[in-house]
């Protein structure tokens, strides 16, 4: 982003991702904290309250705006601001509006403002950086990005920030000196994924258990309480986004857009194909093509890992059970959550699943499947289907030891091969691909079957 200093014309730089995924920080940081203008949005308040914000922040840059009478409307906010920034001598002109889509409440003309800033002003000019920052990603991208009016085109550069990657969290931990394992790391990211404000609350001096404990299991975890303030924070009448990803919560295995509308109660129309995309684009939700790509069969999937785990473990829980987390290390309850909760670790690392294939120069398809006769009940997660006439089907496990084949699994992988074949009439060569926390123990299952068997570590490459 700092490369914009170099530029001969204005900029306008989109920044957006869930929320407490870093994106204030990274523009701070990009930036130093040199900006001719900030300003945050509030939450959950009028217009009138936002316009009083804004002067406050007018009269932190300019001593003489509190000589000027309060805009009343944002179309004089902005014409304020421009005042400001023509007395900025400065060879650029940063200005940072932070938490964009809480500035544009109902009918406060907020965004035709913007529009006119933007088109009639700062765009013919070379020396504006105009950074807007937003964690209602729906939003950024239908009302901003995609605009179909004023700012159509209009944003020159957008980033779209992801959560940390295993690789990043590892990296993350060592500079705190934290001396977790990866086995420690990739049970953190299970519960919270790579989320850097989660993250940063870790105790470098405990074990991954004992920060699940506290984080998410005593009376002031922060983790506690954050599922509510993180869904009404990004959405506007947020039962609606919860309801949805409660039903989602109960099926490991995810559900069809017909499944999940009936789980939900949620009608089926425009506003709930709307609802979908939004926690989509807030990475809370995958939708998974099927192979083959029937639109029918696709999945939806719950992919935030804080989310799932608030509602298996957090929600139901109580402050007066000590050590509620460490007590059920080996319970049931546990291992079905471990073992979803991997899964979606690795869907979250399919590029680095393909370098250890060695096929990242090779044309792939990705994609779940799932058998159309409900009562075989087979479907696997990840099908990598391969240009050279190969597919990889990946079966992912998570486990406290070394993962063992036994014969009724075996029996269940070979049933489910013999399914896929018949069912999608593919001709090409089937691999099977287990990723598992520690490989594969050792037996006549194991190396009779198993094409490619990698542990969590490829899962930092």
């Amino acid at each position: 982003m700092a490369d914009q200093k170099a530029g001969n014309r204005s900029a306008f730089l989109a920044v957006y991702g869930r929320r407490r995924v870093g994106k204030t920080f990274l523009i701070r940081k990009a930036f130093d904290n040199q900006f001719a203008f900030h300003l945050t949005g509030m939450a959950n308040v009028n217009m009138a309250q936002q316009l009083t914000n804004f002067s406050a922040a007018l009269r932190r840059y300019d001593t003489t705006a509190e000589l000027h009478p309060q805009a009343g409307s944002w179309q004089e906010a902005f014409e304020q601001l421009i005042n400001l920034l023509e007395k900025n001598k400065e060879e650029k002109k940063v200005v940072f509006l932070d938490e964009l889509p809480w500035l544009d409440t109902a009918q406060s003309g907020f965004i035709p403002a913007l529009e006119h800033f933007w088109n009639a002003w700062a765009s013919a000019r070379t020396d504006i950086i105009l950074v807007v920052c937003g964690s209602a990603a729906a939003w950024m991208i239908n009302t901003l990005i995609n605009s179909k009016g004023g700012l159509h085109n209009r944003v020159t550069h957008r980033i779209r920030l992801q959560p940390f990657t295993l690789q990043e969290c590892e990296a993350y931990f060592k500079a705190k000196s934290a001396g977790f394992d990866r086995y420690q790391i990739v049970l953190l990211y299970m519960v919270m994924g790579g989320i850097p404000f989660y993250l940063d609350q870790v105790n470098a001096g405990l074990s991954a258990d004992q920060n699940i404990d506290k984080l998410c299991f005593t009376t002031d975890g922060i983790l506690r309480g954050e599922f509510d303030n993180l869904y009404h924070s990004l959405f506007q009448k947020a039962e609606r986004h919860i309801s949805i990803i409660e039903a989602l919560s109960k099926k490991g295995r995810g559900l069809t857009r017909d499944e999940l509308l009936e789980a939900s109660g949620m009608p089926n129309g425009g506003g709930t194909t709307r609802i979908l995309k939004e926690l989509e684009e807030s990475h809370f939700i995958r939708r998974y093509v099927s192979y083959g790509n029937k639109e029918k069969l696709s999945l939806y999937q719950l992919s935030d890992p804080y989310s799932l785990f608030y509602l298996k473990w957090i929600k139901s829980s109580t402050t007066l059970d000590e050590n509620n987390w460490i007590n059920q290390l080996d319970s049931p309850q546990k291992r079905a959550w471990t073992g979803y909760a991997f899964e979606q670790v690795c869907l979250e690392h399919i590029g680095q699943i393909k370098k250890a294939l060695g096929i990242t120069g090779i044309q792939t398809t990705t994609s779940s499947w799932v058998s159309r006769d409900k009562e075989q009940g087979a479907q696997v997660d990840l099908v990598i289907d391969r240009r050279d006439r190969v597919i990889n089907f990946c079966e992912m496990k998570f486990s406290i030891h070394p993962f063992t084949i036994t014969k009724g699994y075996a029996e269940e992988l070979v049933q489910k091969i013999q399914v896929f074949k018949e069912q999608t009439k593919t001709t090409k060569a089937i691999y099977l691909t287990m990723i598992t926390t520690f490989g594969l123990a050792s037996n006549a299952y194991a190396s009779s079957m198993v094409r490619n068997s990698f542990d969590l570590d490829v899962l930092f490459d």
